[in-house]
């Protein structure tokens, strides 16, 4: 396909945009349910590192502004998330999760800003250990965002269900995905090491997607049938280590990623108190 500076810069710039945002709905839902259970710690902290890598390629490649943005705001706010894991799930005062915050933002910001002095000139000269080391960090960025769903999906697996994840954020994310790939479209030669950690982005989220449609209406059916079992059976039950989702579905797509976790016995009692009511998200 033929250079389209035009087009270049449109998709990319609309895949800035949805990776700016993408994850403020997951940093909304953790700030207002004041818990993020259901959201590894280790796939938001991965992902803020997996910006080095990904911001050094980009930048010695000289691709557009837009994709160079990309990175740092990714990682932005990929380490906001994590420090609401430490503030809201593990307990850390919020001056530690900031202090932290600020002090792994200034370690990124030297290593990238070193890495690109050390790579660029050689990049430049045509000189294959540069080409050879800007590979590196391309293939280097796409393992990481790789790897790091797999703990986010070990969590699914223990879970039987999706949550504490925002559908939005997962949406948001894999339409950034799209956008950066057809971005690079209009920019020959084809980038396919950039394309790879864009495309992994949105199979790996699409697998997230596929998970909650198919494991959060078995949660529920589960819940219910748990709620409806009385006395000792309830009690056994309970030892599951299935999540249990809310019974109403006001999405009403079936799929629910916010639902709060609640102990069988629990819901058990509630359901008996009062016939009919739902659990609020």
């Amino acid at each position: 396909m033929p250079a389209n500076p035009a087009a270049e810069n449109v998709f990319g710039t609309l895949g800035t945009i949805c990776w700016t945002v993408q994850l403020i709905p997951q940093i909304w839902k953790s700030w207002r349910t004041k818990s993020t259970e259901g959201l590894s710690p280790w796939l938001v902290l991965i992902w803020s590192l997996s910006a080095i890598p990904l911001g050094i390629y980009v930048i010695v490649q000289d691709l557009n502004v837009p994709l160079i943005l990309q990175p740092q705001l990714f990682g932005l706010f990929a380490l906001t998330s994590w420090a609401q894991c430490m503030y809201y799930g593990k307990g850390h005062s919020l001056r530690w999760c900031a202090a932290s915050m600020l002090a792994i933002l200034t370690i990124f910001a030297a290593l990238e800003v070193g890495l690109v002095y050390a790579v660029r000139p050689s990049y430049r000269r045509g000189d294959k250990s540069g080409k050879r080391a800007t590979q590196f960090f391309g293939v280097l960025s796409s393992v990481m965002i790789t790897l790091a769903l797999f703990p986010q999906y070990y969590d699914i697996y223990q879970r039987r269900a999706v949550v504490g994840i925002s559908v939005l954020f997962m949406l948001v994310d894999m339409l950034g995905g799209v956008f950066s790939d057809l971005s690079l479209v209009f920019k020959p030669p084809f980038d396919i090491i950039a394309s790879l950690s864009y495309t992994l982005v949105v199979i790996l989220d699409g697998i997230i997607l596929l998970a909650a449609v198919i494991l959060n209406p078995r949660a529920r059916r589960r819940q219910a049938q748990a709620a409806e079992t009385p006395g000792p059976a309830a009690s056994s039950t309970s030892s599951d280590n299935s999540t249990v989702l809310p019974m109403s579905e006001p999405c009403g797509t079936g799929v629910c990623f916010e639902g709060e976790k609640m102990d069988y016995t629990e819901h058990a009692s509630l359901h008996g108190s009062s016939q009919g009511s739902t659990l609020n998200v």
